[in-house]
């Protein structure tokens, strides 16, 4: 699974990735039903080619290279992001369902604005689920 795209995604839903992209595999675009029904954009994993186009692209920089790369307080957004299938109602639901499990779990993150958030991935760190 190349890359993950992250919470400033969140509340932004900007598609400078999904212009960018040569295959098509940030979903969902502004054309396609399933954007109003989801918080974020997601990184589609067999469908990506791991080309990095997506990175300087993204205005909040929500996107990750890897799951490694990505901080352990996003590993709902990691699932998410492996969950997520255009056009597969059960899959953008458990998708969101893990997007849902994020933002209250992290109420202090999700409160700074998306594009400041990026920048408090290394400095606020809330519990995860369960601890």
């Amino acid at each position: 699974m190349p890359f993950i795209i992250t919470d400033p995604c969140i509340g932004t839903k900007d598609t400078a990735c999904v212009d960018v992209c040569p295959v098509d595999c940030i979903h969902p675009r502004k054309d396609e039903p399933e954007f109003a029904l989801t918080s974020m954009l997601f990184i589609h994993p067999d469908e990506c080619i791991d080309c990095g186009a997506c990175i300087p692209a993204c205005p909040v920089a929500a996107i990750y290279e890897s799951p490694d790369a990505t901080p352990a307080h996003q590993n709902a957004l990691i699932e998410a992001n492996r969950a997520y299938r255009a056009g597969d109602a059960a899959a953008l639901a458990a998708a969101e369902a893990q997007v849902q499990v994020h933002i209250k779990a992290a109420p202090k993150l999700m409160a700074l604005a998306p594009a400041d958030r990026q920048a408090a991935h290394g400095t606020l760190v809330e519990p995860s689920v369960g601890e």
